[in-house]
């Protein structure tokens, strides 16, 4: 049988999720379990199958999940109500939707980091530069700031790679 021309394949997208509490690897086919279950009982058994939903990439903190086009707001509101894979306690978060595996797998952090990668700003700890105290604060797109602690004065300081690393 010949393949089917481009133009009348099913168009997919890829959608990635980071997993909380960040060093979860679940099991692909449990964590396919889980959406089906919380797609299945919010939209219905027909939706829920139009969707078309499917793991194809799992790493630590991290999946991608693919499903037809059209269907990834459904998918990411199923993908929120899920509240544990094969009785653990986890929380899906969608953090990007593309049409392609690579440019997904470019957002994704390292896992070597040692930081939360799901949260929008984490309080690393407190360093003392100078004699006074500032604050780390790590940002998506990784970015850190500095920020002084106190009241008055709130001085933000722009660190390098180098100043990264030796945090």
């Amino acid at each position: 049988m010949k393949p089917r021309p481009p133009t009348l394949r099913e168009k997919k997208r890829y959608i990635l999720v980071s997993l909380d509490p960040g060093g979860l690897e679940p099991d692909p086919r449990q964590l396919y379990l889980a959406i089906q279950e919380a797609a299945s009982s919010l939209f219905g058994d027909s939706t829920a199958a139009g969707i078309h939903a499917a793991v194809v990439f799992g790493e630590k903190g991290y999946a991608i999940i693919r499903c037809r086009r059209g269907t990834e707001d459904p998918l990411a509101t199923a993908l929120a109500t899920v509240v544990a894979i094969n009785g653990e306690r986890a929380v899906l978060r969608t953090e990007a939707v593309s049409g392609t595996i690579h440019a997904l797998k470019r957002r994704m952090r390292p896992s070597g980091s040692g930081v939360d990668a799901t949260a929008s700003g984490v309080v690393i700890g407190d360093q003392v530069i100078d004699g006074r105290m500032f604050m780390p604060v790590w940002w998506r797109g990784n970015k850190v700031n500095l920020m002084e602690k106190g009241f008055k004065n709130r001085e933000l300081l722009f660190l390098t790679q180098e100043d990264i690393e030796e945090l």
